[in-house]
């Protein structure tokens, strides 16, 4: 499918609905602050909302209500002629809709894919409402603070993946001849995330997605760096005294599945970095 890069100056008839398309047949991600933005809206702990109307630990919002008339079932947010019940905590995902956005070169990039919006054929009222630019639109969304969010996590990502770099590579795992953590690695990038979570298991997917965190709640980047914390705390905590081969393969293929977990909860290619990551191991001695 064709995709267009858009510019936050390219106007479009860019218009949001409660009660649209978008509320029907999608599948949202969430990172950890987007899970609390959810819980807090709905005035539920972030483990509960997780429980109730999440899947898979807690990265993808559940899809479970009434079908429209495609077939396709509804958010578990919404609420039949009414629209989005936590319109204010919604995600970043639904705040762009139908925009998606990349990040190249450290910039954020805004795209479309295909040759029309769907908001122009499923959306009756949006036919009335002014055409927007990109920037407008995003701006009306609040989109910043939650675009805020997505980036620091992706930072997060990057930071749980090079302790499992430093346990393969700083530790003499690699150097032992091992062979079988960068085959996890792989698998682990072209696994379910239903069965990647089982893989981490309930303590490290709690951590991740549902972290012990009571301040800063409304700032997305001190929130992520008292979570950045955490993990690395806790990694440090469980792994900073193991030796045995073993041991190593199992910390290091644990954490980089935390990694890749996390990676699909921002929507990245989980496969790609899976493979970048695999190469780059293997350009510092690392075997297959």
């Amino acid at each position: 499918m064709q995709t267009t890069k858009l510019s936050t100056q390219s106007v479009l008839p860019l218009t949001c609905s409660r009660s649209g398309t978008c509320c029907f047949g999608k599948e949202v991600m969430l990172n950890p602050w987007e899970l609390l933005s959810f819980s807090r809206e709905k005035k539920i702990t972030p483990i509960e909302f997780r429980d109730l109307y999440c899947d898979f630990g807690g990265i993808r919002l559940t899809f479970n209500g009434k079908e429209d008339k495609k077939g396709q079932k509804s958010c578990s947010q919404y609420i039949d002629d009414f629209g989005c019940s936590v319109h204010s905590g919604r995600p970043l995902a639904c705040r762009l809709y139908p925009l998606g956005r990349q990040i190249q070169s450290n910039k954020a990039h805004y795209i479309f894919e295909g040759k029309q919006f769907p908001c122009l054929t499923d959306c009756n009222e949006v036919l009335e409402l002014p055409k927007l630019s990109v920037g407008d639109y995003i701006k009306g969304q609040g989109a910043s603070l939650f675009e805020t969010a997505q980036d620091e996590y992706l930072i997060i990502m990057q930071n749980i993946s090079n302790i499992a770099f430093e346990l393969l590579l700083d530790s003499g795992l690699a150097a032992s001849g091992d062979q079988k953590t960068l085959a996890s690695w792989r698998e682990m990038g072209n696994e379910l995330p239903n069965v990647l979570s089982k893989r981490i298991g309930n303590e490290w997917i709690d951590c991740l997605m549902v972290p012990e965190i009571i301040d800063d709640l409304d700032n997305p980047v001190l929130f992520a760096k008292q979570h950045n914390n955490l993990i690395l705390l806790k990694a440090q905590e469980q792994f900073g005294s193991i030796q045995t081969i073993p041991e190593l393969q199992e910390a290091s293929t644990l954490l980089m599945g935390l990694a890749l977990y996390l990676s699909r909860a921002i929507g990245a290619d989980t496969k790609g970095i899976s493979e970048l990551w695999i190469e780059t191991a293997k350009s510092y001695g690392a075997k297959e």
